[in-house]
């Protein structure tokens, strides 16, 4: 099974809509980048299943990059901080339209992800997107957990992280040996 049949299956046709996303976005010349697990996906030795695409949009083109979406057949829900997109599969696409995520496009690299090419945060900007989510006082502790799994996964396929983390996260998180990234 290669990677995006596996991703496929676990989304129940999720590589369609995210192949649907980067077709949308990329034709329209769109800079965006995916954040969040699908980023950390990229970045860390070894993938983990995630039921959401979170992406970033420079912030003048979010509205007619959900008008593209919505004429491409997803369906859109705003909230304060974001746009859901839902389209055909189980899938949820979290367009955040936070401040503190602006520039990341304009960082991103290109990625192949579950065998789906796209872009994706850079590792630093991955890295603090995750410690930003982790610090969230209103986020689910299940959220949290998850988002300091991340955080230790990205640490431990890069140790020069470490540094980055804070005394706080330090704390919690392991230092990763010297050659726990090359395992």
């Amino acid at each position: 099974m290669t990677p995006k049949h596996f991703y496929d299956w676990q989304t129940a046709g999720g590589t369609d809509d995210v192949m649907q996303l980067v077709d949308c976005l990329e034709k329209a010349d769109i800079a965006w980048c995916a954040i969040g697990g699908i980023a950390v996906n990229h970045w860390a030795r070894e993938p983990m299943v995630t039921a959401d695409v979170d992406i970033v949009i420079v912030t003048d083109m979010v509205a007619r990059a959900v008008k593209l979406l919505e004429q491409a057949g997803f369906e859109s829900l705003h909230f304060e901080w974001s746009t859901n997109l839902k389209g055909r599969s189980s899938l949820t696409i979290q367009i955040s339209t936070e401040d503190f995520y602006t520039d990341f496009p304009s960082r991103s690299v290109p990625a192949d992800i579950h065998g789906i090419l796209m872009r994706v945060a850079s590792l630093e900007d991955t890295l603090a997107g995750k410690i930003e989510a982790w610090k969230d006082a209103h986020g689910r502790q299940s959220k949290k957990i998850k988002d300091l799994a991340d955080i230790a996964r990205l640490v431990e396929s890069h140790p020069n992280l470490w540094e980055k983390l804070g005394k706080e996260l330090q704390a919690i998180i392991q230092r990763p040996r010297a050659d726990s990234a090359s395992q």
